[in-house]
């Protein structure tokens, strides 16, 4: 059954949107500056982070609470960087932060922002706030360019892609699995080298024709591939050249994207949800949801 995931005739024009941070909150920037009218919550597991001078300077609502604590014993039990994503502490963690939010709101929020959050979600979250909770990706999840850093940018080479695409997804129980609501207008990739080389980043299109090369002549095709077989100082150059990549995707995808979707889409009441199918404007979105052109609609 269809259901808007924000009815402004129904809850107001005004929402409340909790923005999950854990670093430079620059996802969390641009979803304010777009629409400073809503009322913000700002939550970081990360005390004291970079982007909390950011909602101090627009007088938005804190709650700081490290996670730390709670996965201390995790940490032990299973190794650092393999505690389980639905583990209790996990999910202990997630109760706190709920109950923490809804008792400075007084109610559930309107919409869940992870704006560079550096944490896995379980499935009770998801459970509490599905279809409410908002992600975006520095690639095309529909094209399983998924991973970390510039490793969405390097799939898109291998995969034969000439542009890259932000992707911004309502999310789900898996990773970066969630039905796409906004992917953003593409970034060419040689003509972003391009512009990156007259800034003065020389050698990074020198460092991509040698990569295309190597996996040529070695029968290569996909990133696994390459990391496998790669000599060390080829897969810093592809990385070198997909970090700059990723960079320039994060203005002209990430940072369009996302205050597009909470703005103009959801605010405005155009977007429904039935189970995994989005629509906008009564109408079912494709696979890869509403794509932005060039001018930023």
């Amino acid at each position: 059954m269809k259901k808007l995931v924000y009815d402004p005739a129904v809850s107001g024009k005004k929402m409340d949107i909790v923005c999950f941070i854990s670093g430079s909150g620059t996802n969390y920037r641009e979803i304010a500056a777009g629409g400073p009218d809503h009322h913000y919550l700002v939550f970081t597991n990360r005390p004291g982070c970079g982007g909390l001078d950011i909602a101090r300077q627009y007088q938005h609502d804190i709650i700081e609470l490290s996670h730390e604590p709670y996965l201390r014993e995790a940490k032990k039990k299973y190794g650092t960087g393999k505690v389980p994503r639905h583990c209790p502490e996990r999910i202990n963690f997630e109760q706190e932060i709920c109950r923490l939010v809804e008792n400075r709101l007084g109610k559930e929020p309107d919409l869940v922002c992870l704006a560079g959050y550096d944490q896995w979600l379980t499935d009770w979250m998801v459970d509490r706030y599905y279809p409410r909770i908002l992600n975006v990706h520095p690639g095309d999840t529909t094209r399983g360019y998924v991973g970390l850093h510039w490793v969405p940018a390097a799939r898109a080479i291998f995969g034969g892609d000439t542009s890259l695409r932000s992707t911004l997804f309502l999310v789900d129980k898996g990773e970066d699995t969630g039905p796409v609501l906004v992917q953003s207008a593409p970034l060419n990739i040689k003509a972003a080298l391009n512009e990156m080389e007259s800034a003065g980043k020389s050698g990074l299109i020198q460092s991509l024709k040698e990569v295309v090369i190597f996996c040529a002549v070695s029968h290569i095709q996909s990133y696994e591939e390459f990391k496998e077989k790669a000599p060390k100082n080829l897969h810093a150059r592809l990385e070198e050249v997909c970090s700059n990549l990723q960079e320039a995707l994060k203005v002209s995808g990430d940072w369009k994207v996302y205050p597009f979707a909470v703005h103009d889409l959801i605010a405005a009441g155009r977007v429904e949800v039935d189970g995994r199918r989005i629509s906008v404007d009564g109408k079912e979105l494709p696979s890869y949801g509403y794509r932005m052109d060039r001018t930023g609609s």
